[in-house]
């Protein structure tokens, strides 16, 4: 029989959130919803016309849900008809930033397997 070695790595800190925020970026075009608001703040218009193939239904779900997590801001204009805007906070910038980070290690290992 062999004997198992034991793993010497601290415990993830109480409370850690590390599957909540991976839940978060994981739903259904939130990465895109990040991705796009990165440029700045935006109009629930232009991010429907940026993201192709999204519904109205599920982008108003996304942002909804981003905006409980304090990752966006809403903030209304009162135009005609009112305006909806979305910003990101700045843990969404934070966020963002690391879908960023993630989607360059996915393309180094599209990269990867192509070259094979």
């Amino acid at each position: 029989m062999v004997k198992r070695r034991k793993r010497k790595l601290p415990q993830p800190p109480a409370g850690c959130a590390i599957g909540d925020c991976m839940r978060l970026i994981a739903g259904a075009w939130t990465a895109h919803v990040l991705w796009y608001l990165r440029a700045g703040e935006s109009c629930f218009t232009e991010l429907h016309h940026d993201i192709p193939g999204i519904s109205a239904k599920m982008l108003t779900s996304r942002l909804r849900k981003l905006e409980r997590a304090g990752a966006v801001e809403r903030s209304t204009r009162a135009t005609s008809p009112p305006t909806v805007w979305y910003a990101l906070t700045p843990t969404g910038v934070e966020l963002a930033g690391a879908v960023a980070q993630v989607i360059e290690v996915a393309q180094k290992l599209k990269s990867n397997q192509q070259g094979r």
